[in-house]
């Protein structure tokens, strides 16, 4: 697939719930409650421009948020089917080009510490950890990557 990620519209909402609640069911038996990405609403970050799509159906989705001096990856869910055929990978390559058109040299992104496959993905993807703490209730494991080098 070539398609290019398109912001992501509030038609496109019920369809990016569907898609997260299903990437994300693998975890359920994992976790004391269900994941955070699952209980999002995502409206209002679909308002901002922050929320993108990919394909039509939607297999992918990725949430972008400006901070002061990172892009903050807020969440990246693929369709199951669509799983392990790189295009998570090719969503975050479009955030780390999003972050570098916007003069942004550096990426965030934060996730369950039972999400192991998660860690083990984005550290071959160059990000390192930053921190482990419990926030919202969740015990998460904060990354970042440099973008300048």
């Amino acid at each position: 697939m070539t398609e290019t990620p398109r912001r992501a519209t509030d038609a496109d909402l019920p369809a990016i719930r569907g898609l997260v609640k299903a990437a994300y069911a693998r975890y359920l038996d994992r976790m004391d409650r269900p994941p955070a990405p699952v209980l999002n609403d995502y409206r209002a970050a679909t308002s901002a421009g922050q929320v993108w799509v990919i394909g039509e159906p939607v297999i992918g989705v990725i949430v972008l948020m400006s901070e002061q001096d990172s892009l903050l990856v807020e969440n990246i869910a693929v369709s199951p089917a669509a799983q392990g055929t790189g295009l998570g990978r090719r969503l975050m390559e479009f955030a780390e080009r999003q972050a570098l058109s916007s003069g942004l040299t550096r990426m965030t992104l934060y996730t369950n510490e039972v999400m192991t496959e998660n860690l083990a993905i984005y550290a071959k993807l160059g990000y390192r950890e930053t921190a482990r703490r419990s926030q919202d209730g969740y015990d998460r494991v904060f990354m970042e990557k440099d973008l300048r080098g």
